[in-house]
């Protein structure tokens, strides 16, 4: 599929998403939502693709959240049914998703990286939700994911001030995963992405699937509930559930298929 505001790269199991519009610090309007949207479907729908990486085009910004220039023009922003960029309300998805935070994630764009598995920053990242200064909300699970990640005291500092938070600060506070000096931070997504593909790709999607599902239950409860996840099931009847152990016991490295 060709697209006008996103690029998107398949390298071995690993699909790269590049927000794709420089000239508004990769902003997204409508259009840009819904191929975000396709192209996160054809991910999802691969069996081939295992991990994907979201990214910005440039080294200024990973996303600016909303276009509010395009909103300003009296256009209602239809949005699709999967949340800003396509991802923030893919609440079904078990493949993990890596943030490459390239620069400013604010509003929506913070959004987008907070609904990534691993989030990834760049020294010179920079994230904010300052919806309240221009009179509205961060309502594509900002107000939901921040305090989960954070703590809703730190969490409440930062929506109610629009305070910017640097990549170190998110480190510290928790939400980033690591910070990227030189290797680059696209650079860095693409060697956590072979550190995730060299499980089995249905085991990783089983206890994201079930950590999911666990995460608002008491822990015996959960530990129930894990076996009816559907990607365990998957997992539990794969090749991949033979293969493994069988690889162990003859001292090679296994060959996962993700069937």
């Amino acid at each position: 599929m060709a697209y006008d505001h996103i690029s998107v790269e398949r390298d071995g199991p690993v699909t790269i998403l590049t927000l794709n519009r420089p000239q508004a610090r990769n902003a997204l309007h409508p259009p840009a939502h819904w191929e975000c949207h396709a192209a996160l479907n054809a991910f999802e729908a691969d069996p081939d693709q295992w991990v994907a990486i979201i990214t910005g085009a440039g080294d200024q910004s990973f996303c600016a959240g909303n276009d509010l220039k395009f909103q300003a023009s009296g256009v209602v922003p239809v949005l699709p049914p999967t949340g800003f960029g396509g991802l923030t309300s893919r609440f079904t998805m078990v493949k993990p998703v890596i943030a490459a935070v390239n620069g400013y994630a604010l509003g929506g764009g913070f959004e987008i990286a907070l609904a990534c598995d691993v989030l990834l920053a760049a020294e010179t990242a920079t994230f904010s939700l300052p919806e309240a200064r221009i009179g509205m909300a961060a309502l594509a699970g900002g107000l939901h994911r921040l305090p989960r990640a954070i703590g809703p005291r730190r969490a409440m500092q930062m929506i109610m001030t629009c305070e910017r938070v640097s990549a170190q600060q998110g480190l510290d506070l928790g939400f980033v995963s690591e910070v990227i000096g030189e290797e680059g931070v696209l650079a860095a997504a693409r060697r956590w992405a072979a550190e995730i593909c060299k499980a089995s790709p249905l085991a990783i999607q089983a206890a994201k699937q079930a950590m999911q599902h666990g995460l608002d239950r008491p822990i015996a409860d959960a530990m129930v509930a894990q076996w009816g996840c559907q990607a365990m099931r998957d997992l539990r009847t794969s090749e991949d559930w033979l293969e493994g152990p069988r690889a162990f016991a003859e001292k090679r490295a296994p060959v996962w298929k993700g069937r």
